[in-house]
Parts: C-alpha cells; structure tokens; sequence
C-alpha cells in the first residue's frame, strides 16, 4: 500500500481482466474476443480518418455515430448515447442511477466488473442468487432496492433471459432504472431495445467489442428515454467530454454500414458454437444452454482447474473463475474452427488421459 493512496484507492479490489502472457504463443479462448477481423469497411475508414484533422478534438457529442447507432435501432437520436466502450458507459450509469442508500441488485454469478464499480462509488450491494440451472430469476429481486443491473446473456454463465422475464422485471420496479448489459445479445438473443418505448426506466448498454470484432477500438453504446441519456450526459460532461476519438468514430459508423458482414461473421461464431457444444456433451460434459461467444462447462468427473492448468500447458487458454458455485465450471471463448478443433483436440488428450 503506498502512502500516497486515499482511504478509497486502498479499500478497492479492481477487476480482473483474462491473462494475455507473452511467454509463447496461445490459442486465446479466454478474453471473449471475436476470432474474425473486423470489416473491411471498417479499416478503410479508419484509415481515411488517420490525416491531419487528428490535430483537432472530436465531436463531443458522438453525432455522426449517434445517428447511425438510432438509424440501426430504430429510434430518436435522443435516445442514444455513445461512448468509449461499454464499461466506461457502465461506469457513468453506476454514477448517474443508483440510489446509495439502497441496495444495487444484480445476480451472484455475472460480469465482476459490478462489484467493482459499486465499491468505487459507493453502492451498496445485494446479491440475487441464480437458480441451480443459473438462471435469473426476475421474481427473486425485491421491491425495496436502489437498481437493477443485469447481463443478457449472463457471464460467464452465458445463459439469455427471455424478453418477457425482462418485461416483467420493469414493470415489477418501475421507480428504479434497470440497466441489461447487452454485450453478447447478437449471438443468439433478441435485444431489449424494443422495450425502452414502454418503460421509461431501461437502459440497454452494448458494445461492439464481441459481435463487431471491435474489441481494439473502444466503443459502446446505451439506449433509453431521453430523462437516462440526459443523465449519462451529465456524469460524462462532468468527467470527460472528449470520450471517443476521431478513429474510433470513424470506425464505428463504417461498421453500422455493413451489416452483411455483420451477420455474416455472428453466424459464423454461432455455428461454431454449436458444433463445439456437441462435441463437449459428447465428451461427458455439462455445457449451459449458450447464446453467447461463448460457452460454459464442466466436467462430470475432473476438477476445472486442473483441466484449465492442462489446457494452458498445451498452448490454450481458457477463463477459470475460482469463486463459490462456479469454481468447477471453465468459460471457453469460441475461436476459429480450427482453433477449436486444436481445443477439442487438447480436452479430449486431458479426458482420455
């Protein structure tokens, strides 16, 4: 502990991101990352921003990729907020949101970061157990609380809620913003987004980290009535105005113009997916019910870990999270199809070992 730390820097246990070692070379199934390249559109334009106007600042307040970001959806420019990457967007939310002098509620099993940012701003917390299947289950979160936050689909557990349970989670807690962290939504899911009409109090955050191959740009997005965007802008406007540079504009408006790339790389991951999925149940495997890029398993007989250790000294990488309930399950990011094969390959050298 340095000396020169505040009580609070002192008191915070920051997140954790996947491993990236540079001792040798990896099969990288771990971060979650988009195993396909962004578009070419997207490079194109990111190239043609690259010249003298980076001497100038960027549009503080995102408009070109606004406007694209509502085209896309379907909804008012008003409605959208852009920013650099979801979690920085999450961050604001957190600030902007949540009642301090109640419990932020989220489930027991899902993205880390939540703890992270609560403890940062002072939120107390109150955790909402999944079900033995790691389900959510909406009708567990009480009335008495000061928000809501929840990934769909979860993570690690990679399982979606339906539309309907998120219906009913706003209707059920119409005086507390809820926010659902859409990150994977493309990979299987039907977005929220439509809801935001009806229920003043949600907030969609994406990011086109996953489905977009943009993981390296920095980019997300928040949708909802104009009383939470308005919010988010003034716990931005108060922070930093410039978030988003001019590449990283550029990048993510030429990316919203080439959907067929878009849908063409998601069900590419998909299918892997799939088939991957069968291959671990034929394995003797419990693999969740995946609408994510990835997917979340455990062994009916090995421990994770020593599976997870395996796996690393044969060059893969994957995500183990010791921590109650999950301490024998592995998150497997989906990767090429040949990279894939090399991790079926691997697990399938450990299990018959």
């Amino acid at each position: 502990m340095s000396k020169f730390w505040s009580p609070l820097t002192a008191s915070l246990v920051p997140y954790v991101p996947g491993e990236q070692p540079k001792d040798k070379t990896y099969i990288k199934l771990n971060t979650n990352e988009n195993p396909y390249p962004p578009s070419p559109k997207v490079i194109e334009a990111i190239k043609d921003a690259a010249n003298a106007d980076l001497r100038l600042y960027p549009d503080p307040t995102c408009e070109s990729l606004v406007n694209a970001a509502a085209a896309y959806y379907g909804l008012p420019a008003g409605q959208v907020f852009a920013g650099n990457g979801s979690d920085e967007i999450l961050a604001f939310a957190f600030a902007a949101f949540f009642d301090p002098a109640k419990k932020l509620l989220f489930p027991d099993i899902t993205y880390s970061f939540y703890k992270v940012y609560a403890k940062l701003y002072g939120l107390q917390t109150g955790l909402v157990p999944l079900d033995e299947q790691f389900h959510v289950r909406v009708e567990d979160f009480p009335a008495d609380n000061g928000g809501i936050i929840i990934p769909n689909p979860n993570a690690p557990t990679a399982q979606l809620l339906p539309l309907d349970d998120i219906r009913k989670l706003l209707a059920d807690h119409p005086n507390q913003a809820v926010i659902i962290d859409e990150a994977y939504i493309d990979f299987g899911g039907q977005s929220a987004v439509e809801l935001i009409k009806d229920y003043p109090n949600l907030l969609v955050v994406q990011t086109l980290s996953k489905s977009r191959s943009l993981a390296g740009l920095r980019v997300g997005f928040a949708f909802g009535s104009e009383e939470l965007i308005e919010g988010l802008n003034r716990i931005k406007n108060s922070f930093n105005s410039y978030t988003m540079d001019r590449l990283a504009l550029a990048g993510a408006v030429a990316s919203f113009e080439d959907d067929a790339y878009f849908k063409e790389m998601t069900a590419k991951v998909i299918a892997t997916r799939e088939r991957v999925t069968k291959q671990l149940l034929a394995m003797e495997f419990k693999v969740t019910d995946s609408k994510a890029n990835f997917v979340f398993i455990s062994h009916k007989s090995l421990a994770a870990k020593a599976i997870f250790q395996q796996l690393r000294d044969k060059g893969v990488l994957v995500r183990y999270f010791d921590q109650p309930r999950i301490d024998e399950y592995l998150r497997v990011s989906i990767g090429t199809d040949e990279e894939m094969n090399a991790f079926i390959q691997a697990l399938q050298e450990i299990v018959g070992g």
